[in-house]
């Protein structure tokens, strides 16, 4: 990635990002502080230990949602350790929204009755999600944070990984989330090898810079991630060649969503950026020359 691209990432973040994504950028590539960044995150979170008040995007209302609070663990776990009041808070949250398993959904049927994406506020929202259990409940593995609804959320997981024989893109990125922290390492390799095919056939393996597809770097983010060797080196450098040829003139990325509010397309497109920054320099694609994340924390 040259120079003059990055610096164009870095004016469309401070141009066009909400303020906690231009304290992530910051913390990120300019070895700014931690500190903003859960200043900002407190915001949204709520008394009942979960996280709403519009961090998603697509999720305008006050109310916690299970998407929310899997975000904020997902923003908490770049700066290091999760605060053991704040997990306590979030397994409080899951545990009063939880199923007989353990198993959440991705959203609660309250997101009817708030400004939200046309497309959460139809059907059933109240459906048991495994993606959303397992996403959630790998982050609290990787944070070591204990709690009786972790362990029945992880039972969970497990019943329906053994047992899938099919799934989409969303949620195979958060089983192969759960795999890549859960704590039987045998288990989770035998499960990774077991579902590569049926994994592999939901993301577009050469995607094209029009393309408004799920791709590998999307699955495997890191080099060290347990997705990655489902991938050959080939095709992950292909799919880093066309993000890199994705950014916009101005220097941000087009989220590939579903779009209902201007405002919501925009949270997200600076969402992405930051991502999408993140995974070309884990890969080696972004020089030496920025600073590395601080660790003062």
């Amino acid at each position: 990635m040259t120079w003059d691209a990055f610096r164009a990432a870095e004016h469309f973040t401070m141009r066009s990002a909400r303020l906690i994504d231009r304290h992530r950028f910051a913390y990120h590539f300019q070895n700014g502080p931690a500190a903003p960044i859960r200043s900002a995150l407190a915001a949204y979170r709520n008394l009942d230990g979960g996280y709403g008040n519009g961090l998603d995007p697509d999720m305008r209302g006050h109310a916690s949602q299970p998407a929310a609070t899997e975000l904020a663990l997902a923003h908490l776990d770049e700066l290091g350790p999760i605060p053991h009041n704040i997990g306590s808070g979030i397994c409080r949250y899951l545990t009063s929204i939880s199923g007989p398993e353990g198993n959440i959904p991705h959203v609660l049927p309250t997101i009817r009755n708030t400004e939200a994406a046309p497309w959460l506020q139809t059907g059933e929202p109240y459906i048991s999600s495994l993606g959303a259990t397992a996403a959630i409940t790998a982050y609290l593995h990787k944070h070591r944070i204990t709690h009786p609804w972790r362990d029945l959320a992880t039972a969970y997981c497990w019943k329906h990984i053994d047992s899938m024989g099919w799934t989409h893109p969303e949620e195979a990125i958060r089983i192969c989330h759960f795999l890549q922290y859960a704590p039987n390492r045998p288990r989770a390799l035998q499960a990774i090898n077991r579902l590569s095919a049926i994994i592999r056939a939901e993301f577009d393996e050469h995607p094209t810079p029009d393309s408004r597809t799920h791709t590998p770097l999307d699955l495997a983010p890191s080099p060290d991630h347990i997705a990655r060797p489902l991938f050959t080196q080939t095709v992950i450098a292909h799919n880093l060649d066309t993000f890199q040829r994705q950014q916009r003139p101005d220097g941000g990325w087009d989220s590939h969503h579903d779009t209902w509010d201007p405002a919501a397309t925009l949270e997200r497109e600076g969402m992405l950026t930051i991502q999408r920054l993140r995974v070309l320099r884990a890969y080696g694609r972004i020089g030496t020359r920025l600073p590395t994340p601080r660790t003062d924390q």
